[in-house]
């Protein structure tokens, strides 16, 4: 019978998760998961198989995190310029989260279709609020919602690296303009001449 864990799976993670906050997910290691918990013997195999086991129980945890955080808060805004807001936001608070959750290499992505199945149900949450909000159909609406992600994390990344620093009117207005200009580019029927694969 295998010993009792001295930790339990909620706690290993929630240590792991500090770290990557604090020093990003480079400084995951066993060691530190085990210096985090005040354990001489890393406690991290008597839970998880491997380190990528508990990298995605992490990134999971991270994710809820990012969806917490973009989560509109107010009615005097458009909820889809709300929740690219609070992806930026999201870089600005946690830069090294959002480095670990959208910042990586992947080498299957050879277009934005292989980037938005990734991106999980806040995408197609947001394209049924620019179908519903501005009359578009799907395609239109997807449309306008890749260029305008690709905006968003363009400016999300600046932050998250520490190359910019925008203040909160800087990236309001940065979003409307770069919206208005993309909605008007789609409605002109701009961008649809190759069928949407999703």
């Amino acid at each position: 019978m295998p010993p009792k864990p001295k930790f339990q799976r909620e706690e290993i993670v929630s240590a792991a998760l500090d770290i990557v906050r604090e020093c990003g997910i480079e400084c995951l290691t066993t060691r530190n998961v085990g210096a985090k918990l005040n354990s001489s013997a890393p406690p991290i195999f008597t839970v998880f198989k491997n380190m990528d086991e508990l990298k995605q129980a992490v990134r999971a945890e991270a994710i809820k995190l990012y969806e917490q955080s973009i989560v509109p808060k107010t009615e005097n805004t458009p909820l889809f310029k709300q929740l690219g807001m609070g992806m930026i936001s999201f870089s600005i608070n946690e830069p090294k989260l959002f480095r670990f959750l959208f910042m990586k290499q992947n080498k299957e992505a050879d277009s934005f279709d292989d980037v938005f199945g990734y991106l999980g149900k806040t995408a197609e949450y947001c394209i049924e609020i620019i179908r519903k909000d501005y009359s578009l159909n799907r395609q239109e609406a997807y449309l306008l919602f890749e260029s305008v992600w690709i905006y968003t994390y363009g400016v999300s990344s600046l932050c998250a690296t520490g190359m910019c620093r925008f203040s909160t009117e800087q990236i309001s207005k940065m979003l409307t303009t770069e919206f208005t200009a993309m909605l008007a580019y789609v409605r002109s029927g701009g961008g649809l001449e190759k069928p949407l694969r999703r």
